[in-house]
């Protein structure tokens, strides 16, 4: 049976710790651009018909919506490329207009789910009341970890994760023009786990955020998927009150 030699397994162990090094320097930028390229993707679909090309006249409130949410993808881009050049001073500078720019994504967001929700079913005829549910329940995961990446800024191992994770659960939109209403939410769940896979392979353990979040996240999206494939009584009515 061949056996290696210490030069092969030296040569080896070298490897394993380049990659190791480089998947820790340049994960978070990797995970900007991927999710960058997963709305893109996503929203490419829909984009002609719904935004640039309509049928009906949207609300202008959606065209507001898009420009800012896309303005986020750019900011967290350029928020990870600071900090893999170093630029750690500009990079927590720009971290207040970030903070700014996420509180009013949420209000942005849950306004625009509530206008979008009376167009489609005032104007378009779209019985789609209940998926309601679906944006605001985004708007309340992307809210939490961004407040409390905001509140843990100074600690850098929470921050960078729960920033992550906020931008993440933006995602849902895109997956949800790419899956069945039943599956969707898997995707965001995937670039999280990326976030484990890392979290394993450099720190050969999961950090705390991901110990928290990712459960908490699945336990919701369980909660909010049965409720709009069932169409819950329940939900019905309190949506059809909101949409009004």
């Amino acid at each position: 049976m061949a056996t290696l030699s210490n030069s092969q397994l030296n040569q080896g162990i070298i490897l394993e710790t380049k990659g190791i090094g480089l998947l820790n320097r340049y994960f978070y930028f990797f995970m900007s651009l991927l999710i960058a390229v997963v709305v893109a993707y996503g929203f490419s679909f829909t984009v002609g018909p719904n935004l640039i090309h309509p049928a009906l006249p949207r609300p202008f409130l959606l065209y507001i919506h898009a420009t800012v949410f896309t303005g986020w993808l750019a900011f967290f881009i350029l928020q990870t490329a600071l900090i893999r050049t170093r630029n750690v001073l500009v990079h927590r500078r720009l971290g207040w207009f970030g903070a700014a720019m996420g509180s009013a994504m949420v209000v942005l967001g849950v306004f625009t789910a509530i206008i979008m929700g009376r167009f489609n079913v005032s104007t378009l005829h779209h019985p789609s009341e209940s998926f309601l549910l679906v944006p605001l329940f985004d708007m309340a995961c992307f809210g939490t970890t961004l407040g409390l990446a905001i509140l843990w800024r100074k600690k850098t191992e929470y921050h960078r994760r729960l920033m992550l994770v906020a931008t993440c659960s933006l995602t849902a939109a895109s997956f949800g023009r790419l899956l069945p209403t039943e599956y969707f939410y898997a995707g965001v769940d995937l670039l999280i786990v990326l976030g484990v896979m890392r979290d394993l392979l450099v720190n050969r353990r999961v950090h705390q955020v991901y110990l928290y979040a990712l459960p908490l996240f699945i336990a919701g999206q369980i909660v909010v998927t049965y409720t709009v494939v069932h169409q819950l009584s329940y939900w019905q009515k309190i949506a059809h009150a909101i949409v009004g």
